[in-house]
Formats: C-alpha cells, sequence, structure tokens
C-alpha cells in the first residue's frame, strides 16, 4: 500500500535528473528557449498565438521584448509589486533583472588624486579632487569619464585648481542616456598653465548639464573649451562662468549646444571683467530644432581685450532665444559679433544690449537674422552691417541661385522624408540615420505593469517607487512620458501607450482585426549613406490602407506610443550597396497619402517643398520602431 507509487515517482525523478544533467535545451510548447513556459516570454508566446489568427512566421524582433524574468523572478517580483513599498525597496535589483533604465545610487567620492595624473576612464561614482594645488611644471590628463551609461548622476568637483599644469580633459559623459552632469570647477586660480577641455556631454540623451566655472581668475595660460552638449536631444544645460575675472588669458570657445533637438540652454558669463587677452567664442547653438537658448553676459567689464562672438544659432529651426548684453560697460578693445539668429523658420529671437556703456570700443556687429528685437544697440561707437529680415532658408535659395553654396537645415536630413516614386528599383537615394538612439530595455510583464501606477494624477507614487527626485531627470522623463500618453489625440488619430507587448498586441488587433502583420527594418545597414533600391512590393497589393505605428518613448521599461495611421500605403524594399548592388537590408517604408492636417512647418514640406495635403509624404519604419498592418 505504501509502495503504490513509489516506483513511477522514482522512475520520473531519474528522467528529470538525467534531462537537468544533459547539455539538452529542452523547449516546452509555447515556453521560450530555457523551455519553461512561466516566463514573461513564454506567457507572450502564447499571447500571440491566441490572439492573432494567421500562421505567418513569428515577429521575433518583438516577442524578443519581452520580460527576461524567468520563472521565479517573475512570481517574485508580481508578489512584490502588490506592495509597493516592497517593490521600491528592492528597486536595483528588480531593475537589473527586468532590464529596465533605473537611476543609480552613487555614493560621493572624497578621492584626491595628487602629482603628474592621466586617467583613461572612471566613472559611476561622483569625483572630488583632481590635480589640485599641485605646483610647479606638469601635464595632467583625464580621458574619459562616465562613456555612454543610462542614467549618470555624475558631480566633479574640482580640477586643476590652484595648480600652473597644463590640464587636459577629453570626454566627459559622452552618449549618455538621460545623464545629471555636474562640473563644479575646471583650472580656477590658475597661475599660468594651458587647458583643453575637448568634449563634454556629446550625443546626450535628455541631459541635464551644469559647468559651474571654466578658467575663472585665471593669470596667463592658454584656455581651450572646444564641444559642450552638442548633438543632445532634448534636455537642459547651463554654464555659469568661463574665464571670468581672468588676467592676460587668451581663451577659445568652439561649440555650445550645436546640432540639438529641442535644447533649452543657458550661459551666464563668459570673460566678464577680464583684464586683457583674446576672447574667442565660435558657435552658440548652431544648427538646432527648436531651442531654447539664453547668454547672460559676453565680455561685460573687460579691459581690452580683443572679443569674437563667430555664430549664435545660426540655421537653426524655429526656438525661442535671448541675449542680454555683449561688451557692456568694456573699456577699449575690439568687439566683433559676426552672425545672430539666421534661422531657417522664424522663431522669437530678442538681443537687448550690445557696447552699451563702453569706453571707446570698437565694435562691429555683422549680421543679425529674422523677425527678431533688437534693443540698446550703441550706434555711435559700433558699426552694424547688415540686418537681414529674411530666413536663412531664403537667403539659401537666394545665394544658391547667384552661383553660392547651399545652406542645408540638419534638422530635414537628407533622405529622412522622400516621395514615393523613389520607391523603385534601381533608385540611387540617401538614407537618414534610422538607427535607435534609446537605451536598451525591455516590456514589463502585463501582469507587473497593469498593477503600476501610470497616470500624471499618481506621479507622486510614481516617483517613489523609481527613487526619483522631484526635480531629477527621472522625474522629467517619467512626467514627460505620461503627459504624451494622456494627451488627446490629434484629429482622425486612435492612439495609445503600451507598456507591455500585450498591450499592443490588443490595441493593433482592435483597429486592424486579428488577421495582421508587424514589420519593420531588418537592420541599420545604408544609414547615413546612399543607398540603391532593388525590388518593391507594396502591402495589400499597393493600395492604400490603414495601419498602426509605433514608436518608443523614453520610460524607465519599454514603453511604446502607437497610434492608428489611416490613408497609407505600406512597402517592403530590399535595399542594395549602390556600388556591388548586394543586398544589405530590407527596408519598411510607409506614405503618408492625406497630409492635409500636417503643419505648413513640418520638417517633409521644408525638405521636399509644397505643403499640407499638396504630396504624398514617405519615410522609413527606424529601428526598433514598427509598423502594423493586415495581412495580405
Amino acid at each position: 500500500m505504501h509502495n503504490k507509487n513509489l516506483f513511477p515517482s522514482c522512475i520520473l525523478l531519474l528522467l528529470l535528473s538525467s534531462l537537468l544533467s544533459s547539455n539538452v535545451v529542452v523547449v516546452a510548447k509555447d515556453g521560450d528557449k530555457s523551455g519553461n513556459p512561466f516566463t514573461p516570454k513564454g506567457y507572450l508566446i502564447r499571447y500571440w498565438n491566441k490572439h492573432v489568427s494567421n500562421d505567418l512566421p513569428k515577429p521575433w524582433f518583438l516577442l524578443n521584448k519581452a520580460s527576461p524574468l524567468n520563472a521565479a523572478q517573475y512570481a517574485t517580483y508580481t508578489k512584490l509589486v502588490a506592495d509597493q513599498n516592497a517593490l521600491t525597496t528592492h528597486l536595483q535589483s528588480f531593475c537589473s533583472s527586468a532590464n529596465l533604465m533605473c537611476a543609480p545610487y552613487l555614493s560621493p567620492s572624497l578621492e584626491k588624486h595628487k602629482g603628474d595624473v592621466h586617467f583613461v576612464s572612471y566613472g559611476d561614482k561622483n569625483f572630488t579632487n583632481y590635480g589640485t594645488k599641485e605646483f610647479g611644471l606638469g601635464f595632467n590628463s583625464f580621458k574619459n569619464y562616465t562613456e555612454e551609461e543610462n542614467f549618470p548622476v555624475n558631480s566633479f568637483r574640482r580640477y586643476g585648481r590652484d595648480s600652473p599644469h597644463d590640464n587636459q580633459f577629453d570626454n566627459y559623459g559622452p552618449g549618455g542616456n538621460t545623464p545629471v552632469q555636474s562640473f563644479n570647477s575646471y583650472s580656477t586660480n590658475t597661475p599660468g598653465g594651458s587647458g583643453q577641455f575637448t568634449n563634454y556631454a556629446p550625443g546626450a540623451n535628455v541631459p541635464d548639464l551644469h559647468f559651474t566655472s571654466y578658467s575663472d581668475h585665471g593669470t596667463g595660460g592658454e584656455q581651450e573649451f572646444k564641444s559642450y552638449g552638442n548633438d543632445g536631444n532634448a534636455g537642459q544645460q547651463s554654464f555659469k562662468s568661463y574665464g571670468r575675472d581672468g588676467n592676460g588669458a587668451d581663451s577659445q570657445f568652439t561649440t555650445y549646444g550645436n546640432n540639438t533637438n529641442v535644447d533649452g540652454s543657458a550661459f551666464t558669463n563668459y570673460g566678464q571683467t577680464a583684464n586683457g587677452g583674446n576672447q574667442n567664442f565660435t558657435s552658440y547653438g548652431f544648427n538646432g530644432n527648436n531651442p531654447a537658448s539664453n547668454f547672460n553676459n559676453y565680455g561685460v567689464g573687460g579691459n581690452g581685450p580683443s572679443e569674437t562672438f563667430t555664430s549664435y544659432r545660426d540655421q537653426s529651426n524655429v526656438g525661442d532665444d535671448k541675449f542680454t548684453t555683449y561688451v557692456k560697460d568694456a573699456n577699449g578693445g575690439e568687439a566683433n559679433f559676426t552672425n545672430y539668429g539666421q534661422s531657417f523658420n522664424e522663431g522669437t529671437d530678442v538681443f537687448t544690449t550690445y557696447g552699451k556703456g563702453g569706453n571707446d570700443p570698437h565694435i562691429n556687429f555683422k549680421t543679425y537674422g529674422v523677425n527678431n528685437t533688437f534693443k540698446d544697440y550703441v550706434k555711435d561707437t559700433a558699426t552694424f552691417s547688415n540686418y537681414q529680415n529674411k530666413t536663412s532658408q531664403v537667403l539659401a535659395s537666394l545665394t544658391e541661385a547667384n552661383g553660392g553654396k547651399k545652406v542645408n537645415n540638419r534638422w530635414v536630413e537628407p533622405g529622412k522624408f522622400f516621395r514615393e516614386k523613389m520607391l523603385k528599383s534601381g533608385t540611387i537615394m540617401p538614407m537618414p540615420d534610422i538607427k535607435d538612439k534609446m537605451p536598451k530595455r525591455s516590456f514589463l510583464p502585463r501582469v507587473i505593469a497593469s498593477k503600476l501606477p501610470f497616470s500624471t494624477s499618481k506621479i507622486d507614487e510614481l516617483k517613489k517607487i523609481f527613487h526619483a527626485a522631484n526635480d531629477s531627470q527621472v522625474a522629467k522623463m517619467i512626467g514627460d512620458a505620461l503627459s504624451e500618453c494622456e494627451r488627446a489625440p490629434s484629429a482622425g488619430e486612435t492612439k495609445q501607450c503600451a507598456n507591455s507587448a500585450e498591450d499592443m498586441i490588443d490595441f493593433a488587433t482592435s483597429v486592424l482585426g486579428r488577421n495582421v502583420v508587424v514589420r519593420t527594418t531588418e537592420n541599420t545597414k545604408g544609414s547615413n549613406g546612399n543607398i540603391m533600391i532593388g525590388s518593391v512590393k507594396g502591402i495589400n497589393g499597393g493600395k492604400v490602407t490603414k495601419s498602426v505605428s509605433c514608436h518608443q518613448t523614453l520610460y524607465p521599461s519599454l514603453l511604446y506610443y502607437c497610434h492608428s495611421v489611416p490613408k497609407v500605403r505600406v512597402y517592403e524594399a530590399d535595399i542594395l550597396d549602390p556600388n556591388s548592388k548586394a543586398k544589405i537590408n530590407h527596408g519598411v517604408a510607409i506614405c503618408h497619402v492625406d497630409t492635409s492636417l500636417w503643419g505648413p512647418k513640418h520638417g517633409a514640406f521644408i525638405a521636399l517643398g509644397s505643403g499640407p495635403g499638396k504630396i504624398e509624404v514617405c519615410h522609413w519604419i527606424f529601428e526598433n520602431d514598427m509598423t502594423w498592418a493586415t495581412a495580405d
């Protein structure tokens, strides 16, 4: 009686032991590669099979975005999320296991680095002192500080302070996602010694950047700052002081916030009350897209220096900018301002004082752009060469007509928008950069995502869960995502944010029915170069149809903004190398047939000409974006 089921149980245990000890990967029906059907990915595969009616090949590019939690972790965090306080105390392990983007906790570092120090790479904690009060000749170099990190929160307090050493800093926070970067002082109170700062947070995504002082109170020595916050995407930047109270030091600032997208930046003091020395600022906010820039003081109260400012937000696209004072109360010297606010599209620019209160300065202002307000211009001590009440776009066309060089607007890069006739075999055309710039993240399992608050009314709860201080970039990122998701749809649009793959499947099938296919461009080959179009296939027979497009939104977990797109034609096309004719990619393109509700200043019309409702506009589906359509 007691041994009735013993033999079958023993056999079962032996079989399980044999399988587990072997190298064979067991794949259970509707499970993931581990063979476990109880993981989030296993659940998602079953969900796809149940809610999509066709037997076409599965879209692994979507299914692989499922949460990487194993079955045990899935069960643990599902239980924890029911008590949000418990989840908060396990946030770092949760973010790591679930492949989320969460802000790290950084303890302060009180390390002091002396002597001729040469750092190659450093990160993940705050930095207090580097080369402070080093006497005698020497050379300090710092190559890389927190490269390409997600949510780097860094503070660099002192670099080369009170030291005559030559200083060089190559890269500070390049390529970070939502970095919060603070640099307190660089080469302050230096008796001689040259300094060079090459890159500060280039290519950052939604940066929050602060630089307090660069080479203030320095004596002699040449100082150069090459690049600050260039190629950034959204975010805020501030630079408080550069070369203030300097004595006889030449300084050069090459670029600040160039090629940024929807950037807010503030520059407070450049060369204020400097004594002698030549100051050169080459470019501020060049080629930006809708920048909001504020430049407060340049060369105010200087004594006899030569001041040159070459370009302020030239070739930018709209924007809201202010320049408060340029060489106010200067004593002698020469001040040159070459270019201000020559925009592609009219923005709102205000320039308040130029050369006011100066003691016999020699001042020149070469060009001032369109739709601007210029106040307090001291005409008796300055020469104003040109006021152009035309946009750079108009000026460029006039220049080109006269054999001059064409001006390009980076924010309508070649190939970003194109006409439908380009999608023909043999066509050679430019392809924009279609690479995904977002941080790598995974979806949350729907069971977990559905239990977390997701509305602006409950943002305080979300900030508590993700350890987001009120003024932090994490809080801003969460708030921006929620606001976009809660925004009222445009005319004719149906929209929904999907913070789980199951939500995305439900939205797409609610719009298109259960017989659907989801597509994306295969890879990023061909980006930023010329391509040749190979064979082309029109989806749904190339007829005007309806689709659902899904685009990533920045959030701790993977989040997509999905919306229905009526009156489109969708195409698949082989992408070839134009020289070898070899296939390098398989692209998906969507052509919007009805553009009547688009704004007249939409980048497509800037690139292609024409206006709303007059032409169709096509574009590629970028990496990790996707478009859904009814299956053929």
